[in-house]
């Protein structure tokens, strides 16, 4: 039973991190376009210099 005095931590410290690193994708705009993506990956066009 010990153990889970270590488990339970790493585990709340594990999900914070994964959920700082969403808010970052969120706020860094990386869900911006799902429609464009889904229809650029269809296209037979190469994209060397993809939009910022």
């Amino acid at each position: 039973m010990s153990i889970l005095g270590f488990l339970i931590p790493i585990s709340l410290v594990l999900g914070g991190v994964g959920l700082l690193a969403f808010f970052w994708a969120l706020k860094s705009r990386q869900f911006d376009d799902p429609k464009g993506d889904a229809e650029r990956i269809l296209s037979n066009a190469w994209d060397d210099h993809p939009k910022r």
